[in-house]
């Protein structure tokens, strides 16, 4: 399994001719370590004085928004390795054989259930990862200010995932045969990539205004 691997194996192993793990995996990975980065700072908010001082509900509410962001870290990280599993299921599906008509049939069933695999994987990346920036003003807002500039690289890392899962969602799309199924993804990942650019140009924009980098 790729997440059972150490850093640095993980790199090397996209750093070759394999084709995968590639993309895919590598921006669940990214949307991971966004979504971590938020849970961090969210770790480093809620026993500071001002945390403290707010009202219970506000804490109550904080710690809740803190606590369901691990359901979609361990999706993001079981994502990394559905990813490239996929992927692997396509590969698998083209070296089977075309020696009959039944042959035929079969590997391009098998070729179509990969595809479809190789579609809803990085669609829900992207889903769990909007879900994630979703939850960030909130953070942003009552989270430790000493934090910001973690909450700006967890922003970057959460749509770059989450694009990048759109990426892969576009370039498995025409491979797969059902037209109506096709322009349905199609319509879902548009309606996705929209709303993750918008929603990371209002996030940074905040962060920055609060960075006050144009002082």
């Amino acid at each position: 399994m790729l997440i059972e691997k150490k850093i640095t194996e993980f790199i090397d192993e996209v750093d070759s001719k394999s084709p995968a793990p590639g993309g895919g995996s590598v921006s669940a990975l990214a949307a991971s370590l966004g979504v971590s980065l938020v849970r961090m700072v969210g770790h480093l908010s809620v026993d500071k004085k001002k945390f403290l001082a707010l009202d219970s509900k506000i804490q109550y509410e904080f710690k809740d928004v803190i606590n369901s962001l691990l359901y979609i870290k361990t999706q993001l990280i079981q994502a990394i390795d559905d990813d490239t599993a996929s992927f692997n299921l396509i590969m698998q599906a083209y070296q089977m054989p075309k020696t009959t008509d039944q042959d035929i049939i079969e590997r391009q069933k098998k070729i179509q259930e990969g595809t479809v695999q190789a579609i809803l994987v990085p669609m829900k990346v992207a889903t769990l990862s909007l879900s994630a920036l979703h939850q960030i003003p909130f953070i942003l807002t009552y989270g430790n200010a000493q934090t910001l500039s973690d909450l700006g690289v967890a922003i970057l890392s959460l749509a770059s995932g989450a694009l990048g899962a759109c990426m892969n969602v576009y370039i498995n799309l025409p491979g797969l045969d059902d037209h109506i199924a096709k322009e349905q993804y199609k319509k879902q990942v548009d309606d996705l990539k929209g709303k993750i650019e918008t929603t990371q140009a209002e996030l940074l924009k905040e962060v920055y205004k609060r960075l006050k980098i144009n002082e």
